[in-house]
């Protein structure tokens, strides 16, 4: 595949340059099998609408058509689940888990990933990902099977990481 050069101008990255170097959706790390795609994800209701709402020039217009956003603010009703499973991204630095590249996060990260970008932080976001399975055995432990208003709030943890809780 050749290179796709992509310069980035946003509300948290001016003059930002990275490289798509793989297809889109495809050729991930072996280890690395998200359920989700970022335009599901932001269709089913993320980060309460207010993550990404500035940067769409970056990925497909398709992504967004039917995305639920709000720019002025986060609302938890927008999420699938209905409820707030976020930390404020203050949070997110103050623990070291954002690479300086994706200054949004982990779900800057995938969808960058999921592009076709690969970049030095790529082990380091999937080992994190791993991480959430721990999440989706509490779940079956806990949960009766199809009742998706058991632990809403772990649920919408896991759609926040690429996993669907609808299908365990």
């Amino acid at each position: 595949m050749e290179k796709i050069k992509v310069c980035v101008n946003d509300m948290m990255q001016q003059g930002y340059v990275y490289y798509r170097t793989e297809p889109e959706g495809k050729n991930f790390h072996p280890e690395f099998k998200p359920v989700l795609t970022p335009k599901e994800m932001l269709e089913m209701g993320v980060f309460g609408g207010k993550y990404m709402t500035d940067c769409q020039d970056e990925f497909p217009r398709e992504w967004f058509e039917n995305a639920r956003l709000c720019h002025e603010r986060h609302v938890p009703e927008y999420n699938f689940f209905g409820v707030n499973a976020s930390k404020p991204l203050s949070y997110w630095r103050e623990k070291g888990w954002i690479y300086s590249d994706d200054p949004r996060g982990w779900f800057q990260w995938y969808c960058r990933y999921y592009m076709g970008r690969r970049c030095p932080d790529d082990a380091r976001q999937i080992k994190r990902w791993k991480a959430m399975t721990r999440h989706i055995a509490q779940i079956r432990h806990n949960c009766p099977e199809g009742v998706l208003t058991c632990r809403r709030r772990q649920r919408q943890a896991l759609l926040h990481w690429a996993y669907d809780s609808r299908r365990f």
